[in-house]
């Protein structure tokens, strides 16, 4: 097992010149491009209680780039465990894993984030009328592009390496094994994609 950092450097070595000068403390016109054409990205956190990392998609741009040193994140309905939430109250280093469909690279940001329940913001971000319940603030610490190897080797953009959702469990049957025989699986699944539609904001 490795247990310090000289014993990683002895296998790894050290990063390409490269590697290191396209992390900035900023958004600039290009990871500013970026953010605004990704329609998901993932939040990581961290608190008392453990690790988060919790998956917020919606149209593109929806990270909204206040200014260069500023993100603001919408907070949509969704199944009110707030636990990426917690963490920022608790300590507020985060990072943003951000993916763009069809593009190998992705954009990495990593900060601090507050949450704000400001009226003016939360309209700012209504959907049909709908408000989010918060809007999450990102000080910009860091963003960095990464290269796309991870989804050129993953494949994660070829149709032909589409799972087929029929051949894994259904959300329907998690539940009905983790909550006991008597939990409804058929129905649950029967009703999802209305159920989904009707609570999307």
């Amino acid at each position: 097992m490795l247990t310090t950092l000289d014993q990683l450097e002895a296998i790894y070595g050290q990063p390409h010149e490269r590697a290191v000068r396209k992390e900035i403390p900023y958004v600039n016109e290009d990871y500013r491009a970026l953010i605004e054409a990704s329609p998901f990205v993932v939040l990581a956190t961290a608190g008392p209680e453990g690790l988060d990392c919790s998956p917020r998609g919606d149209a593109p741009g929806f990270v909204r780039v206040l200014d260069e040193h500023t993100l603001a994140l919408p907070d949509r309905v969704g199944n009110n465990r707030i636990d990426s939430l917690r963490n920022i109250i608790a300590g507020p280093q985060l990072a943003l894993l951000f993916i763009i469909p069809g593009v190998g690279e992705s954009l990495r940001v990593n900060g601090r984030g507050r949450i704000s329940s400001q009226p003016e913001l939360l309209d700012s971000f209504a959907v049909d009328g709908k408000l989010p319940r918060t809007v999450l603030l990102v000080d910009v610490d860091a963003v960095y592009f990464h290269c796309s190897k991870a989804l050129v080797r993953s494949k994660l953009w070829d149709p032909a390496r589409h799972v087929e959702r029929s051949s894994l469990p259904s959300a329907g049957e998690i539940h009905r094994r983790i909550n006991g025989a008597s939990f409804d699986a058929t129905t649950y699944d029967r009703e999802f994609a209305e159920r989904i539609r009707t609570t999307l904001y």
